[in-house]
């Protein structure tokens, strides 16, 4: 009987596995490709890396995603951690309950709802202020960090509270000032939750398509919507080529975070042990 479940176990692992990454290893294998034609194998070729080199539509979208990831995530955390600070430090303030629901509305909000209200803010913006100008970079940095520091926010918000707050007491008993408890304290033991958040902001901005869509102008189409626009009209060689690219770039982070914490892993046990051993 236990034999029996742990065949089964393993079939319905491998099944699901299959599912999930033998449509990622075909787009790997059609990348290389030589037809054009990616229902038609006529032979493999790296030749379709060289052409997307020198794709510059792909690669002027690429840096304007890339530009625009790094800027909202970063503004992103300083917002979320600033937002999710203030929702788990003070249990009681005026207008808590209407941060909470600002907080956690982008996360819940359907995409089209949320592009669509972010245009007509902007274009009721520009006929009143005369700012922003158009459609653009200063457009999608603003709806991207709307929507990225929300998730910035929950995750500071759950360190915090499964943090022990016995220090930073400590620290205002012995004459800190709240700034310095903050800097010195708080923010190194998040320092983590931070790091989650900024890499979580960058890959929500950078993979967006559909508010991107709304608050984006001519000339400032980023990496998702060139490859929407793309795979429109038949998934070329090229676009299969970069999502490749993409997959070894993420799988090298992957694996080095991966080494770098059973290598911390490691030290810790080890420093565990001589601690033990001293005693």
């Amino acid at each position: 009987m236990m034999r029996r479940r742990s065949t089964s176990l393993k079939v319905l692992a491998l099944t699901g596995f299959a599912f999930l990454y033998l449509p990622i290893l075909t787009m790997v294998v059609l990348s290389f490709n030589e037809s054009r034609l990616v229902t038609v194998w006529s032979g493999f070729s790296p030749k379709w890396y060289g052409e997307l080199l020198h794709d510059d539509q792909i690669l002027g979208a690429a840096m304007i995603s890339l530009k625009i990831a790094f800027i909202s995530a970063s503004l992103a955390v300083v917002l979320g951690t600033l937002a999710g600070f203030a929702l788990s430090r003070f249990p009681k303030f005026r207008g808590k309950v209407a941060l909470t629901g600002m907080v956690s509305a982008p996360l819940v909000m359907p995409e089209v709802i949320t592009g669509l209200a972010l245009l007509l803010l902007f274009v009721a913006m520009e006929s009143l202020l005369g700012w922003p100008k158009g459609r653009g970079v200063v457009t999608l940095i603003i709806s991207h960090v709307t929507f990225c520091m929300a998730y910035v926010a929950v995750v500071v918000q759950s360190r915090l509270a499964d943090m022990d707050g016995v220090i930073e007491e400590a620290a205002l008993d012995l004459g800190a000032r709240p700034w310095r408890v903050f800097v010195d304290i708080t923010l190194p033991m998040i320092a983590p939750a931070l790091v989650s958040g900024w890499l979580l902001s960058f890959t929500v901005s950078f993979d967006d398509l559909v508010i991107s869509a709304f608050v984006s102008g001519p000339g400032y189409s980023t990496l998702p919507m060139v490859i929407f626009s793309k795979v429109r009209l038949g998934v070329s060689p090229e676009v299969n080529a970069l999502a490749t690219m993409m997959i070894v770039v993420v799988g090298i982070g992957v694996v080095l975070f991966t080494w770098n914490a059973a290598r911390l892993h490691r030290m810790r046990q080890r420093e565990e042990r001589a601690a033990a051993a001293g005693l």
